[in-house]
């Protein structure tokens, strides 16, 4: 091999070797530099997109909703603007054991007629829904009264002249079963005795009234304030314990009331059974109990009652969640107020739900029992 075939063979081979050395070099300087990147990033925090989430707005759950100023609960406004209705309930024993219609009433006022028997009346703010109600009795002078404090259309089956006389100078709007509008509201059953038999139902409760002219709605209101509602279930402060409430209005009728810590009620009894509404098939049950003592005596030689509720005031006792507080009253019948005050003289707040109301003679509250 000659001299320049040499030199050619040698440029070809540093040739070759610089495009080696190129090739892995290259591939080197690269492996170091996808190395640096990793070993940065991973030595820097990950940069992450902020996805806050908007929050989204709670949707009111009394919308539409207001507190019934019978009950404190949250209802329906259409319901709020209806017209309370107050119904007259037979009590005596063998009416008790068919009553219907009781455990939808708000507020339930018990009180005695005569012969040591009581009477009730149920008051109801949304009455139309209720399928029976009664038995339906006839009217006394002051379940007028009591009707009139809630501005209340009053729906009875006969009446007495004392009653008569007090619906006509309170004006009070009434349903009478012995009047022209009586065969629109009321019904006799030929399942019970006379005159234990009369019965309604919301229905025809408002289409009587509306018969009459009567508002069915609630404009213009002019019912008394009587309490006001705590926002929440409350036990209320320093009360002695009241888990049985024993009300005897007279031998013939006693009015039990037992607290279930469970449900939080006052569950009833009378006449040694459970006070059962026997159409909805339940016991009647009451968050809140009141006893009003009134001085009540006869008004005349049949044993027809009365009480003195014109501009007066007395005592008596609150019951919730398993306590007593004593309480006092007020009320004036030409100003149409009423209320009941807690200790301190404040109006009395009772907790939402049913109320119960023992209108009973205060000679006779040394027997009451409380345990």
């Amino acid at each position: 091999m000659n001299k320049g075939q040499k030199r050619l063979v040698v440029g070809v081979l540093l040739a070759a070797s610089s495009t080696i050395i190129l090739i892995f070099g290259g591939a080197y300087i690269r492996k170091n530099i996808q190395e640096n990147r990793t070993a940065q990033t991973d030595s820097q925090p990950a940069i992450t997109e902020d996805k806050t989430a908007v929050p989204t707005p709670t949707e009111d759950p009394h919308a539409g909703m207001a507190r019934s100023p019978m009950t404190g609960e949250w209802v329906k406004e259409s319901v709020l603007n209806n017209r309370y209705v107050a119904v007259m309930i037979n009590n005596i024993g063998y009416a008790f054991r068919h009553q219907m219609g009781t455990s939808k009433a708000d507020i339930i006022y018990e009180a005695l007629a005569e012969g040591g028997i009581t009477r009730m009346m149920a008051l109801y703010q949304n009455v139309s829904g209720v399928k029976q109600i009664g038995s339906v009795r006839s009217a006394r002078h002051y379940y007028v009264q009591f009707a009139r404090e809630w501005d209340a259309i009053f729906c009875h089956f006969g009446h007495t002249k004392y009653a008569v006389s007090k619906m006509k100078k309170l004006k009070t709007e009434n349903l009478s079963g012995l009047s022209g509008i009586g065969p629109v509201v009321y019904a006799r059953t030929n399942t019970l005795a006379a005159p234990h038999n009369v019965f309604t139902t919301g229905k025809k409760i408002i289409k009587g009234a509306k018969k009459l002219g009567y508002n069915v709605k609630a404009k213009g209101r002019d019912a008394a304030e009587h309490f006001s509602f705590y926002d929440e279930d409350t036990v209320p402060a320093g009360g002695k314990k009241a888990n049985q409430i024993t009300i005897p209005f007279s031998n013939y009728s006693t009015s039990r009331m037992k607290y279930n810590k469970k449900k939080k009620v006052y569950l009833k009894y009378e006449y040694g059974s459970k006070h059962m509404d026997t159409y909805y098939k339940k016991q009647l049950a009451f968050k809140n109990v009141l006893i009003q003592f009134v001085r009540e005596s006869n008004i005349d030689r049949n044993g027809y009652q009365t009480m003195e509720l014109g501009n007066v005031n007395g005592k008596g006792y609150y019951y919730t969640n398993g306590k007593e507080i004593p309480i006092t009253w007020e009320r004036s019948e030409s100003a149409n107020t009423m209320v009941y005050r807690d200790k301190s003289g404040n109006t009395l707040k009772i907790n939402p739900g049913k109320t119960y109301i023992a209108v009973y003679p205060n000679n006779r509250k040394k027997l009451i029992r409380v345990k």
